[in-house]
């Protein structure tokens, strides 16, 4: 038996696991928060430092034979010709970078070839956009940054001691915006059309590869981001899709093949195993449900609790939830819309129904988007504090027209960088190959069937579609 840690630093703290390397089963953990402000969208990256250091204080890591690093994503440190930050880290929350993204879109002519070139068209928080922001806003720091690393790859090199070689992992590139998951190679040429200048760009590491070693003989692996961790700590596979439930929402698929998107609607990464990810991001998802909550004077449990006394289709009341404008269909400027209101249908539960199904429709939406592309979804994950809600978990099966599976709550991306660190030291030692990873045993999981409520899913799907296109029509025309 050996020992492994994975280390998730976040944009809010960083999380430790230790784990054994044959079974994942956890050993013990570590938290410290990071010293910043919680919507800071700035940081000096020794604050991550900081915070390793104490969530690994009292011998956590005693035993440990090799660590995987996660990150938040879309961070961006520009270096200088030394190493040194000429600023502090721009991170992913940071929007000022939305007109660069629109300029860098113009200057390579368009959407498609960006779809063409790297999976994606540029958005504010990747660091193309960031570095576009730089040389417009900030020249003098934009002349001084010789090299580019995210925050995992910046973790990865301290921790190896600041070595010559700095290195990074596919998962991580396939964010930046200037890395391609379908060739598996950088776009030097885009890092200066967006900085003005060349720099030099972390070598992209495989699945099982390892960064290297420590001062005091840990291996180091390769490290992803934090979405793609969480992904391998799940487990999921081809046929699994994950959605996300936070303020706004996110559905990925494991795929075997990267997706060119002109429309700009799905982002294209890759995973930690060697497969990809495609990505599709609502710009609403709970927030829904936290106004709706709000308006009818209780919580997201009170909400639910409404909800379940009302029944499918919510007497035909039928809520757009674009209530920050929405990405998936691309309406940056619109409004939610409440549709439907008849006499029998103005009752707190009715809302409450529509609230919910609105919302799960609306992710619906964005697998479909994912679904026309070939991509296979025969089962969907359900992450984040809102699955727990039972108003979810009796609705989503069938408008998703899958099984759902609802994990345990757990630190998967910090279990997926552990998974990480045991695969890598298996190739390592000559115990495992590098195309196939540790068989952890998988998260538990409730699963809710579609059962005999799926004709009527699909009735409030078609609901919920006649009514967005009525108001929108022609959304998802592109």
């Amino acid at each position: 038996m050996g020992i492994v840690a994975g280390l998730d630093s976040s944009s809010a703290f960083t999380r430790i696991v230790v784990c054994d390397t044959d079974t994942g089963a956890v050993l013990r953990q570590g938290y410290a928060p990071h010293p910043v402000e919680a919507k800071a969208t700035e940081a000096d990256p020794q604050v991550w430092l900081l915070s390793l250091g104490e969530a690994a204080a009292g011998g956590l890591l005693e035993g440990v034979q090799a660590i995987g690093v996660c990150a938040q994503q879309h961070g961006m440190i520009p270096l200088d010709g030394q190493g040194s930050p000429v600023r502090p880290a721009l991170l992913g929350n940071d929007k000022r970078a939305q007109v660069s993204a629109a300029d860098l879109i113009d200057a390579l002519g368009g959407r498609q070839p960006w779809a063409e070139a790297v999976g994606s068209v540029p958005q504010a928080p990747q660091p193309v956009a960031k570095l576009r922001w730089l040389a417009r806003n900030e020249p003098e720091a934009a002349q001084r940054t010789a090299m580019v690393m995210q925050p995992h790859d910046w973790l990865v090199w301290q921790l190896l001691g600041r070595p010559a070689r700095r290195t990074t992992d596919r998962g991580a590139a396939s964010g930046t915006g200037y890395w391609s998951a379908a060739t598996g190679t950088y776009r030097p040429d885009l890092v200066e059309l967006a900085l003005g200048h060349p720099a030099a760009l972390p070598e992209v590491l495989g699945p099982s590869d390892a960064a290297g070693t420590t001062p005091e003989g840990l291996l180091i692996s390769a490290g992803t981001g934090e979405t793609m961790a969480a992904a391998f700590g799940l487990g999921v596979g081809v046929g699994d899709a994950v959605v996300s439930l936070g303020a706004s929402g996110s559905v990925m698929a494991v795929h075997h093949e990267a997706l060119v998107d002109s429309s700009g609607l799905i982002t294209s990464f890759a995973d930690a195993t060697g497969m990809h990810l495609p990505v599709v991001h609502t710009l609403n998802a709970v927030r829904a449900l936290r106004g709706t909550a709000e308006l009818l004077g209780t919580d997201l449990d009170g909400l639910s609790e409404l909800a379940l006394k009302s029944s499918p289709g919510a007497y035909g009341l039928v809520l757009l939830p674009y209530l920050e404008g929405e990405r998936t269909p691309q309406l940056p400027h619109t409004a939610g819309t409440l549709s439907g209101l008849r006499r029998e249908s103005m009752k707190p539960e009715h809302l409450a129904r529509a609230a919910f199904e609105g919302m799960l429709c609306s992710l619906a939406d964005a697998l479909d988007v994912l679904r026309g592309r070939g991509v296979e979804v025969r089962r969907v994950f359900l992450l984040g504090a809102a699955a727990e809600l039972p108003a979810v978990q009796a609705a989503a099966p069938a408008i998703f027209g899958t099984p759902v599976v609802v994990p345990q709550p757990a630190e998967y991306a910090a279990l997926g960088a552990a998974r990480q660190a045991a695969w890598a030291l298996g190739v390592s030692q000559g115990a495992l190959s590098p195309h196939t990873p540790p068989a952890w045993q998988g998260a538990a999981v409730q699963v809710f069937e579609p059962g005999e409520e799926l004709p009527m899913g699909q009735a409030v799907r078609q609901q919920y579609a006649a009514t967005r296109d009525q108001i929108h029509p022609g959304a998802f025309d592109s």
